[in-house]
């Protein structure tokens, strides 16, 4: 990417024995959310302390605007960052926590002023410039946190895991808002998160990291809709996985036919004949009398768990496979534990994935 505001190039750091990061490449366009996303030990918040400059690489090229920046300090980097703690000195004021970027920078004491009421405004903290962070709520120490990231007016965003210290109402309040500012200031931005429902509503991309290797980037409905591989498929939602062959390669439309423990089956695949992973989201696998053309099972319900806006249903085929489906709470159904149903599905519902199962 010729103009991309970050680049990435087999970018590589090991600690001792250990590689945490393989040969990562990225490229983020200027303007960007691009979510880096995966379990503990993945490599992500490495990949985002070697863009800072707070860990040196071992391999590979980190460019920021067109130049390399691996030699360079973090302060000559031109970025902003929020911390999973917030990193806010107890004893500054809201005001001179924010402010404290741009004194490190030399930046005239009039100006200072002012561009500390327009962060502090961005972020909808207003009227609150002489407080202390320990007179604060989670919520506005996270926002001081951002507003003394923005204020310096940097070339590029990092977010290292910033809402995780939030309850989870406040934490779905912050994702839209900071999504929204994002949006709105045109800044392109790293977040860091192992919590696939920020990532999902928040990002323009998503690398999903695995072992210290990006194992699939793609949108958010990409790598919901379509993942590449079975760990990629378990770790975003929740799915269902069930052994299948595939007896060719997709027809015209995409879709391919299968054959299942429970029986024949058709789903979207681009891969060609052997075994497969056939996969349906929980919310496309219907019960009841199915419609023509779908695909339906017998199944037993296992279990019926009440979740106020939706029921989940816990499933199983006649061989022992396990399935999970969820229901919108209607107030009309009467599904109950030991019941043997019909589950269905239509082709364009699923999805394969070219690994055998397990």
């Amino acid at each position: 990417m010729a103009d991309a505001a970050l680049q990435l190039a087999g970018l590589v750091k090991r600690f001792g024995a250990h590689t945490a990061v393989d040969g990562v490449d990225l490229a983020v366009a200027p303007g960007e959310f691009v979510t880096l996303l995966g379990p503990s030990g993945c490599g992500k918040t490495t990949t985002l302390n070697m863009i800072a400059g707070f860990l040196s690489p071992d391999g590979g090229h980190i460019t920021l605007a067109g130049r390399h920046v691996e030699e360079l300090p973090p302060f000559k980097r031109d970025l902003g960052m929020v911390f999973q703690d917030y990193a806010l000195f107890p004893h500054m004021s809201v005001a001179d926590n924010v402010a404290f970027g741009l004194k490190m920078r030399g930046v005239a004491a009039g100006d200072i002023a002012a561009r500390v009421r327009e962060a502090l405004a961005l972020v909808k903290l207003d009227g609150l410039e002489a407080r202390r962070p320990l007179q604060l709520s989670g919520g506005q120490r996270q926002r001081v946190a951002l507003a003394r990231a923005l204020v310096i007016r940097p070339a590029m965003l990092l977010l290292d895991e910033p809402l995780s210290n939030l309850d989870l109402k406040l934490r779905e309040e912050m994702r839209i808002e900071i999504s929204a500012l994002q949006r709105r200031l045109r800044i392109a931005t790293i977040f860091v998160t192992h919590d696939q429902g920020e990532a999902l509503t928040m990002s323009d991309r998503i690398a999903v990291m695995r072992a210290g290797r990006i194992e699939q980037l793609g949108s958010p409905a990409e790598i919901y809709e379509r993942p590449a591989t079975r760990f990629v498929a378990g770790f975003i939602g929740s799915i269902n996985m069930v052994r299948a062959r595939a007896t060719g390669a997709a027809d015209a439309g995409g879709i391919a036919r299968l054959e299942t423990p429970a029986g024949a089956a058709a789903a979207r695949f681009a891969g060609s004949a052997g075994d497969v992973t056939l996969t349906i989201r929980p919310e496309r696998l219907r019960l009841g009398a199915p419609p023509p053309g779908a695909i339906a099972w017998d199944v037993v319900i296992e279990r019926v768990v009440y979740l106020g806006a939706r029921l989940e249903l816990r499933l199983k085929l006649a061989d022992g496979t396990p399935l999970l489906a969820e229901a919108p709470n209607d107030g009309r159904a009467s599904w109950r534990e030991g019941q043997v149903a019909l589950a269905w599905f239509t082709a364009e519902d699923a999805w394969v994935i070219a690994e055998p199962a397990a």
